[in-house]
C-alpha cells in the first residue's frame, strides 16, 4: 500500500479517537478499500475478539468494564464530567419521596423567606462558623446558594460532620437572607433491600487482593499453602468438601508489585521486570484448578495509569495472563455478574481497588475516630452511601469522561469487594456483602511508617447459597 495513502488512514483513526496497532497497521495491503471501510472492518474483528474473550466462561459476565479511550483532554471534559456525574446522582435523589419538589438553586434567591425549599447540590465549601455551626455552600448547573446546618439540632449536626466537598447531597429547609436554613440532609445512598439474594445451589467465592508477587516481601510459602488446599493436597475432609464447590476467585487489584511505585522500591523487588512479574503471577494462577473462574481487576501498584478508572492489564505486559482459559481481566472499578442461571439472576459484584481509600480515612470523622485503616467497613459503607467510589476531586487521580463518570455506583450491588488497605474485612450493609481482601506480602518498611498494620494471608470464602463467610488463615 502506498505511503500517502497509509498516513491517510492513519489519520482517519486518529479523528476516531481509536489507536491502531502497529502489527495491524504495517500488514495493510488493500488498496481498493477506503479508510472509513477499513475502520469499520477494524472496530468488527476488535469486537469479536473482545466478545470471544468475555464470554470463554459463561457463568462469568462482565456487565461492566471501562474501555480505555485514547483523547486529548481539555477543561470542557472536566466540566462534562462533574455535570454527568451531578446527573446521574440527582436522578438517584430524586427517587426519595423529601425531594420529590426540588427546585434548582437560582430559583432559591426568588423564594420569600421562611419558605420551604428542597433541591441537590454539589458540596463546592465547607466551613464552621464562629458560633461553630456548620455552613455549606452548594452549586448546581444554574447557581450557587449558602446551607447553614445548626449545632442546635445534634443529629443532623453530627452527620454533617462526614460530609466531604464535591460530593452530591440533597437539601429540606426553610430560606433567609440569601442563605437556606437545613432541616435535613439527604444522601443518594442505596435503599433497603427486604430480601438477601442466594443462590438455588451450593457454590462459593473467594475473594483475595494485593499478592505483590514480584516483591521481597511476598509471602510466597503462604501463597503456596492456599494453592496446595485449593488442590485438596492440604486441609481436612470438611475443607475438601468446600474445595470441590468453590467456583469463583476474585483478585482485586495489585497481583504484582509493579516498578517505580515509591522511591527505593527497586532494593525490594526479587523480580525487576514488569513483565516477568506477570509471567510470575501466571504460573502460580496456572496452579489452580482449572475449573475456578479467576476474576482480575488492576491496582495503585499494576504496570497501568494510577488514574482511575484503569483500564484492563495492557496485553505487552500481562500476554501469560491473558492466555489463561479460566481468567478474566477487568478495569478498576468494574461489575462482573456470577453464578446466573435459568430462574436465578446471579449474583453482581463490584470491584474495586480503594487507591481513594487513603483520602477519606484521614478526612472523615468518623472513620479517622473508629478504627482508620482498621475498618474498611466504615469505609465502604461511606461510599455506597455517596452512591461514588470517590467524590471528592482530591481522592484520587482520575480520567474525566465526558458522558458519564464510571465512578458513580448506578447498579446496586449485591457484593462490593476492595482492597488495597491489606485489612481483611468482611460485613454488611443493607443486605450488600462488603468484603475488603487481605494480602500476601509482609509488613512493608513503608506501611510501617504511616501506621498501617496489614493481616496477611487472610481469605474469606462466601457460601453463594447461604451467604455466610468464612474466614481462612494461611
Amino acid at each position: 500500500m502506498e505511503k500517502e495513502k497509509k498516513k491517510q488512514i492513519l489519520k482517519f483513526f486518529m479523528q476516531k479517537g481509536e489507536l491502531l496497532s502497529p502489527e495491524y497497521f504495517n500488514n495493510l495491503d488493500d488498496k481498493d478499500k477506503t479508510p472509513e471501510q477499513i475502520y469499520e472492518e477494524y472496530i468488527s474483528k476488535k469486537q469479536e475478539k473482545e466478545t470471544q474473550i468475555y464470554t470463554k466462561n459463561s457463568s462469568v459476565n462482565i456487565t461492566s468494564t471501562y474501555k480505555e479511550d485514547y483523547k486529548k483532554r481539555d477543561i470542557t471534559d472536566f466540566v462534562a464530567y462533574f455535570n454527568a456525574r451531578y446527573k446521574s446522582i440527582e436522578n438517584i435523589l430524586m427517587n426519595r419521596q423529601e425531594l420529590a419538589n426540588i427546585i434548582s438553586i437560582s430559583r432559591i434567591k426568588d423564594k420569600p423567606e421562611k419558605d420551604s425549599v428542597a433541591f441537590i447540590g454539589i458540596v463546592k465549601e465547607k466551613q464552621q462558623t464562629a458560633n461553630n455551626n456548620t455552613i455549606l455552600e452548594l452549586e448546581d448547573p444554574t447557581g450557587t446558594v449558602k446551607v447553614l446546618i445548626n449545632k442546635n439540632k445534634p443529629d443532623m449536626f453530627d452527620s454533617a460532620k462526614d460530609i466531604v466537598l464535591d460530593e452530591t447531597i440533597g437539601i429540606v429547609g426553610v430560606t433567609g437572607n440569601n442563605i437556606v436554613f437545613a432541616n435535613n440532609i439527604l444522601w443518594p445512598d442505596v435503599p433497603i433491600q427486604s430480601e438477601l439474594k442466594k443462590s438455588p445451589d451450593e457454590s462459593y467465592a473467594i475473594f483475595l487482593s494485593d499478592v505483590h508477587i514480584g516483591s521481597n516481601n511476598f509471602l510466597e510459602k503462604k501463597f503456596n499453602n492456599f494453592i496446595h488446599w485449593l488442590n485438596k493436597e492440604i486441609g481436612d475432609e470438611n475443607q475438601k468438601k468446600i474445595v470441590n464447590n468453590i467456583s469463583y476467585i476474585f483478585i482485586v487489584g495489585d497481583l504484582i508489585d509493579g516498578l517505580g511505585i515509591y522511591p527505593g522500591q527497586e532494593d525490594e523487588l526479587v523480580i525487576k521486570e514488569i513483565k516477568q512479574q506477570y509471567s510470575e503471577a501466571a504460573r502460580l494462577l496456572k496452579k489452580l484448578p482449572s475449573h475456578i473462574n479467576i476474576i482480575i481487576c488492576p491496582g495503585n501498584h499494576d504496570a497501568l495509569r494510577i488514574a482511575e478508572p484503569q483500564p484492563e492489564f495492557y496485553k505487552d505486559f500481562a500476554e501469560d495472563l491473558w492466555n489463561l482459559p479460566n481468567v478474566s481481566i477487568v478495569s478498576n472499578p468494574s461489575t462482573v455478574n456470577i453464578h446466573s442461571s435459568e430462574g436465578f439472576p446471579g449474583f453482581d459484584v463490584l470491584l474495586y481497588h480503594g487507591y481513594s481509600f487513603d483520602h477519606y480515612v484521614s478526612n472523615v470523622e468518623s472513620i479517622r475516630n473508629n478504627g482508620g485503616y482498621d475498618r474498611a467497613d466504615l469505609i465502604m459503607k461511606f461510599l455506597l452511601q455517596r452512591r461514588h467510589l470517590a467524590p471528592t476531586h482530591t481522592s484520587t487521580l482520575y480520567i474525566p469522561d465526558s458522558t458519564r463518570d464510571p465512578l458513580v455506583i448506578d447498579k446496586i450491588p449485591d457484593f462490593f469487594a476492595t482492597g488495597h488497605i491489606h485489612k481483611c474485612s468482611v460485613a454488611d450493609y443493607r443486605n450488600i456483602t462488603m468484603i475488603c481482601g487481605s494480602c500476601w506480602q509482609a509488613k512493608t518498611p513503608f506501611q510501617e511508617k504511616v501506621g498501617h498494620h496489614p493481616e496477611p494471608a487472610r481469605v474469606p470464602i462466601v457460601n453463594l447459597q447461604t451467604r455466610e463467610i468464612k474466614i481462612m488463615k494461611f
